[in-house]
């Protein structure tokens, strides 16, 4: 069935009305202006070859112009074949903490770096998976919804920093609830959450939305970064230590114990993050375990007929003919 590549260009059809109008209303001037030179046998004679069917035909042939040309914008094309391979996989949301805790350096060269490593790493061996991204501090935001495009992937993990979220902290309800949110609820299996933080939550209500997260049929995997000890917090820009109220030089420290509730609320399992590949392959050996559902392989592709050449074609042959009609009467013979 036909189909629109870009059908939000359609909005271009609403600058028709005022140019509709336009010409209207220009037509409606040159009547009363007509009128308003004097005796008519004389304005008559005076624009004897002036056509005003041949403006009206001229006016309409470009706003014609303009509707074709905006729907090849639009790229109206027909699906042939899909090509590429179907495959079996489950749905993967990866909750990634950019809160400014993860800038310690108890890890190298940052908490926020070897995330990233192991991101990169896991999303290597995720072959047949779709993956999401969200990114979370204080609030949570969909960085990128489920592809099989391990590149893509890569690039916003690549990306991501402390300065996507304003509101700083750590929220770790908000990024599961959001994790939630972005999978299929319908479906009771065939996806999981990878929350990778410090485990420095500033609300209490992370526990309640993982029994949601089980509730829904997804497998919670948590992977902490950090150490127990813990430390400082480099202020972004500077090299001086994140203070109190108080002037105190804030530690952030790796809250394991939540992270394992999480963990076992969900279903899932506890990774510390102390060997990227070594708990990437650990964490793939438990997803592959899991039961999968037929989706699209990386690399599948939709082919399609686009019509938008025969659109682009009649406009062009339109605005040239409008440029050689006259708005002369044609002399009879």
């Amino acid at each position: 069935m036909p189909e629109f590549e870009h059908i939000e260009f359609l909005l271009g059809l609403f600058i028709l009305i005022p140019l509709a109008l336009l010409f209207w209303y220009v037509i409606r001037w040159k009547r009363s202006a007509r009128k308003k030179l004097g005796d008519a046998r004389l304005v008559d004679m005076l624009t004897k070859d002036y056509s005003a069917k041949r403006y009206r035909l001229k006016v309409f042939i470009v706003l014609i112009a303009l509707i074709l040309g905006i729907v090849a914008i639009c790229n109206l094309r027909r699906p042939l074949q899909i090509r590429g391979t179907k495959a079996s996989g489950i749905d993967v949301m990866i909750a990634l903490d950019v809160s400014k805790s993860m800038l310690s350096q108890d890890e190298k060269p940052s908490r926020l770096d070897k995330a990233k490593q192991f991101i990169n790493q896991l999303t290597d061996k995720l072959e047949n998976n779709r993956v999401g991204l969200i990114v979370f501090a204080g609030q949570a935001y969909l960085q990128m919804p489920l592809t099989a495009d391990a590149t893509a992937t890569k690039m916003f993990v690549g990306n991501a920093s402390p300065d996507f979220i304003a509101v700083q902290g750590t929220n770790l309800s908000a990024a599961l609830q959001l994790s939630d949110a972005s999978l299929d609820t319908k479906e009771k299996k065939y996806k999981s959450v990878i929350l990778i933080t410090d485990g420095e939550d500033h609300e209490d209500k992370a526990i309640e939305v993982a029994k949601q997260l089980a509730d829904h049929g997804t497998v919670l995997h948590t992977i902490g970064v950090g150490s127990a000890e813990g430390s400082p917090i480099t202020e972004p820009g500077s090299n001086e230590y994140k203070r109190d109220d108080n002037g105190q030089t804030i530690i952030s420290k790796l809250n394991e114990d939540l992270l394992k509730q999480l963990a076992q609320t969900a279903n899932g399992s506890y990774h510390p993050l102390d060997n990227t590949s070594t708990v990437a392959d650990e964490l793939i050996v438990e997803l592959n375990g899991m039961e999968k559902k037929a989706i699209s392989s990386a690399g599948g592709y939709t082919e399609y007929q686009s019509f938008y050449p025969y659109f682009l074609a009649i406009t062009v042959l339109l605005l040239i003919a409008e440029v050689f009609i006259s708005e002369k009467k044609q002399e009879k013979a």
